[in-house]
C-alpha cells in the first residue's frame, strides 16, 4: 500500500556526499589543470591524474591556480578522468617567473661549453635565483668538453662567488648520481639559458618525459627555446622537477639595495662586520665593511647602476613626462631608449581602415545623390 512510511520503517538511504581528493598541480593548458593524485597506501585510485577545471566560485574571487598547487579535487569523473579544483592550499614560496608555487630549491643548469660559460650571464641567473629566497643549487653540464685545468678553475671560482657547483656530462653514465639525491622528496625548479642541456638532463632523470630538445645554433652560439610552459614532472626516486622555458638573460627588477642581498659574498663578509652607513651600496664608500677585492664586484657595481637608472626613470613614467625604456643586450649590458608617442607612431588597425573606407564610400554615395537632385531641381526650373 502506498503512503507515508510509518515509525518503525527502514529510513532511506542518504546520498553519499561528493568525493574530494588532493593532488598537486603539474601543469596549466589555457583554463584547464592537469593534477596528479595523493595515491594514500590502501586507497587505490582508477588513474593517477585527472583534467581539471577551475570552480567558477575560485574565478569570482580571483584565486589563481598555478603549477605547484596543492589542490583540493571535486566531483572526480573516473572514466572520463576529469574533475573540478574546489580549493588552493596557501601557498609556501611564489615564484613570478617562472610562474610556480611551492618550490623548495631551484637548480640553476649551465653548460661549461657550446655554449661557452659566460660570468656575466651565469652572476644574472644566479642574482635572479637568490632573489627568489629559495636555495640555490647550481649545475654545470658538458664537463667532458672542457680539460680538467679549466674545470679546477671553474670550480675554484664558484667557491669564491659562495657556491658549490655540481659537474655532470649527460653522455657519462652515473655522473649526475650526486644531483640525483640532492633532488629527492623535494620541489625543485630548473633553470638556466636555452641549449644548456636542461631538457635532456630532464629526459635522463625521467625517463618517461620524452621532452624535445634542440642544438645550439651554430650561427649566433646560443640554445633555441624548446620548452613552452611549466610543467612538473616526478622523478623516480622522489619529489618533483619543474621544467621551465630557458631565457637567455633574466629581467632583474631589484632596488638598489636589494642587489646587496644577492651576492652570497656580500653577505659572508657583512656577517664578519658592518657597513658605517646602514643605506651603504658597498660601492667602496668611506666605512664600507665589503671592500672592493672580491672577483665580482665590478659587475656588482654594474647591476647597481642598472637598478639606479630604472629605480629614476619610474617616477617620470608616473607624472606623465617622457620615460626611458631600458633594453637588454646579447652581453647583459643594459641601454636606455626613448619611448615613441604611441599616438603618433600606433598603426591603424585594418579594421578602422575598413571602416573610414565604408564611411569614406557612403559620404561619396550621399553626395552623388545630392548632385542629382541638385540636376534634377535646376532642370526643373528651366522647364
Amino acid at each position: 500500500m502506498n503512503g507515508p512510511l510509518a515509525m518503525d520503517d527502514p529510513p532511506c538511504p542518504q546520498p553519499e556526499p561528493d568525493l574530494t581528493l588532493w593532488g598537486v598541480v603539474t601543469a596549466v593548458q589555457a583554463n584547464y589543470y592537469w593534477v596528479s593524485l595523493d595515491r594514500p597506501e590502501g586507497e587505490p585510485r582508477p588513474c593517477a591524474a585527472l583534467l581539471c577545471i577551475r570552480r567558477a566560485r575560485l574565478k569570482k574571487t580571483g584565486q589563481r591556480v598555478m603549477v605547484g598547487d596543492r589542490v583540493q579535487v571535486a566531483d572526480p569523473d573516473w572514466e572520463g578522468q576529469r574533475g573540478a579544483i574546489a580549493a588552493v592550499d596557501p601557498r609556501q614560496t611564489v615564484l613570478d617567473r617562472p610562474p610556480m608555487a611551492n618550490a623548495d630549491q631551484m637548480l640553476l643548469v649551465f653548460a661549461m661549453a657550446e655554449p661557452d660559460l659566460d660570468p656575466h650571464q651565469l652572476s644574472r641567473f644566479l642574482v635572479k635565483a637568490e632573489s627568489t629566497g629559495l636555495e640555490v643549487l647550481l649545475c654545470l653540464n658538458k664537463q667532458d668538453l672542457v680539460t680538467d685545468q679549466t674545470r679546477r678553475i671553474w670550480q675554484h671560482r664558484l667557491r669564491q662567488w659562495g657556491y658549490d657547483p655540481l659537474l655532470i656530462s649527460l653522455r657519462q653514465e652515473g655522473s649526475w648520481a650526486d644531483l640525483q639525491s640532492r633532488l629527492q622528496h623535494r620541489i625543485t625548479v630548473i633553470s638556466g639559458p636555452s641549449g644548456v642541456g636542461k631538457s635532456s638532463l630532464i629526459n635522463c632523470l625521467v625517463p618517461e618525459a620524452e621532452l624535445r630538445t634542440s642544438a645550439v645554433s651554430g650561427k649566433l652560439g646560443r640554445g633555441r627555446h624548446t620548452t613552452r610552459h611549466v610543467e612538473l614532472f616526478a622523478l623516480p626516486q622522489g619529489g618533483l622537477l619543474a621544467d621551465t622555458p630557458g631565457f637567455n638573460q633574466p629581467d632583474l627588477t631589484l632596488t638598489p639595495a636589494d642587489l646587496g642581498r644577492c651576492f652570497p659574498e656580500i653577505r659572508r663578509r657583512l656577517a664578519q662586520d658592518s657597513c658605517q652607513f646602514k643605506d651603504c651600496l658597498h660601492r667602496d664608500e668611506p666605512g664600507c665593511a665589503v671592500g672592493i677585492d672580491w672577483d665580482r664586484y665590478d659587475l656588482y657595481t654594474t647591476m647597481v647602476t642598472e637598478a639606479e637608472a630604472l629605480q629614476n626613470s619610474q617616477p617620470s613614467r608616473r607624472s606623465g613626462q617622457s620615460a626611458m625604456k631600458h633594453k637588454v643586450g646579447e652581453g647583459g649590458e643594459v641601454h636606455q631608449e626613448p619611448l615613441l608617442q604611441a599616438k603618433k607612431y600606433r598603426r591603424v588597425s585594418r579594421r578602422r581602415q575598413r571602416q573610414a573606407l565604408e564611411d569614406f564610400h557612403y559620404t561619396t554615395l550621399d553626395t552623388a545623390i545630392d548632385l542629382d537632385h541638385l540636376d534634377d531641381d535646376s532642370h526643373e526650373q528651366r522647364r
